[in-house]
């Protein structure tokens, strides 16, 4: 029996080295214990050896395994690092191997990895920080060891700022230039309570949709568990009382378009995974369009902002609502709109605890457009109101000024004419009132022009 002790729970590199020697030595995963340095150990370990010298030698093997092994090895499953290496050893007798779904193995390395890449998804979605001094501290308990793997998407998000995030078994800070590592902490090491969360109830208000709740498949995808770093949480039982009589309004105004909601709805889970451009590495999530899939106009805007980034709804933030309003002053009822995003990941430049908006270049537009385009086929839109130059660029595929095409409809083809208007937060950013009071009013018209008969 031999025995190999890997130095962090979730060190893939060594796992890898680890499993390459032993493979080559021939060795069976039978004969092969793991351990992790500090976790204590097994009941034989007193009668196993370190493995031998490595032999000379190398051997290939698909990236379709390497990224199998990145996901499974912060899995908290003792199992993990055995099955990985029954896996390797069979791959190397039959390299088709995983292309097997039915194997009960791929089939249990697969789940753990799944439960992995979810447990990711969640420190990114539920960490809070809350501000103590001049460095923000967030605490989150994990249910795998993904701190480290997730480290980087922090970084990269919120880099100006100094923060800490606090975990049971590790704790890491970030000093605006480099990162450390620290022993795990207790929930009262993190500070309770922050100025701005009576702004993140009633944003969470705002943008709860109750047609969409569903309280068991919520609590399996945000835990009770991380409900208390959530300040927006505490409203959660109000408004699922409520949700029924919403529910009932919202179902009188809309009815779903059979096989196209079907197809809408897996172009939508699709479309959570995105990676077709790097904007998806700093966003949240996914912004996906909204609406009735059978509607007759199609709003398209630029890309989802700050709040739309969190909410992982579109036009929902201060652009959203002056929309919103605009919308209501020219007469037009917004649940009868298909409305989405040119880009459907939030672009912005940290700046402290604030994200800035940063405007697409051509190559994340043209990255996008491919799930703007099958939007456009299932929801078959007879008119597109395009708010700003990004929406006019990713409809038309031609970089045009505003002022080129506003006046004029676009014939796109197929019997479909896109009308062109102002983004509504280029009225947000005007500093003069008179003219932003002009602007808004030319907007109100652009509106109630594009939807006439």
């Amino acid at each position: 029996m031999y025995r190999i002790l890997l130095p962090r729970p979730d060190d893939v590199a060594a796992w890898r080295d680890a499993a390459r020697q032993a493979a080559l030595a021939n060795i069976a995963a039978s004969d092969l214990l793991w351990d992790v340095e500090g976790a204590g150990q097994d009941l034989f370990g007193a009668s196993s050896s370190p493995l031998p010298p490595a032999s000379p030698g190398a051997f290939a093997i698909s990236r379709h395994f390497l990224r199998l092994v990145d996901d499974v090895v912060p899995h908290r499953d003792p199992e993990r690092f055995s099955l990985l290496y029954r896996m390797l050893l069979r791959l190397l007798e039959q390299p088709g191997a995983l292309a097997d779904e039915a194997d009960p193995l791929r089939r249990r390395l697969d789940l753990l990895a799944k439960e992995v890449r979810r447990d990711i998804h969640k420190m990114r979605a539920f960490v809070r920080f809350r501000e103590l001094g001049e460095r923000f501290v967030a605490w989150f308990e994990p249910d795998h060891h993904i701190v480290r793997v997730n480290a980087g998407f922090f970084v990269r998000r919120f880099s100006t700022m100094r923060w800490s995030i606090l975990t049971p078994d590790l704790s890491i800070h970030w000093d605006g230039s480099s990162l450390a590592e620290g022993p795990g902490a207790i929930r009262a090491d993190a500070p309770d309570g922050d100025p701005v969360e009576a702004l993140w109830k009633g944003y969470y208000a705002s943008i709860f949709n109750p047609a969409r709740l569903k309280v068991g498949a919520m609590l399996k995808e945000m835990p009770r568990k991380y409900w208390a770093n959530m300040p927006e949480t505490a409203l959660i039982p109000e408004l699922i009382a409520g949700a029924r009589a919403r529910e009932t309004r919202m179902v009188e105004q809309v009815t779903p378009r059979g096989n196209a909601d079907v197809a809408w709805q897996a172009l939508r889970e699709e479309a959570s995974h995105c990676t077709r451009c790097d904007l998806h590495r700093c966003a949240t999530q996914t912004v996906f369009g909204e609406g009735p899939v059978d509607a007759d106009i199609m709003v398209v805007g630029e890309q989802p902002g700050d709040q739309e980034d969190v909410a992982g709804r579109p036009f929902v933030g201060p652009a959203g609502q002056l929309f919103n309003r605009a919308l209501d002053e020219a007469g037009i009822d917004r649940s009868r709109l298909y409305v989405t995003n040119a880009v459907k990941h939030f672009k912005f430049e940290p700046r402290g605890k604030r994200r800035i908006h940063a405007r697409p270049n051509a190559g994340e537009i043209k990255a996008c457009r491919w799930w703007l385009d099958q939007e456009r086929a299932i929801v078959s839109p007879r008119r597109i109101i395009l708010l700003g130059t990004t929406a006019i660029h990713a409809v038309t595929g031609k970089a045009s000024s505003l002022a080129s095409v506003r006046e004029s409809p676009i014939e796109l083809g197929g019997g479909v004419v896109a009308l062109a208007t102002i983004h509504p937060s280029y009225l947000l950013r005007l500093p003069d009132k008179a003219q932003a009071e002009q602007d808004y009013a030319r907007f109100v018209d652009d509106l109630r022009s594009a939807t006439s008969p």
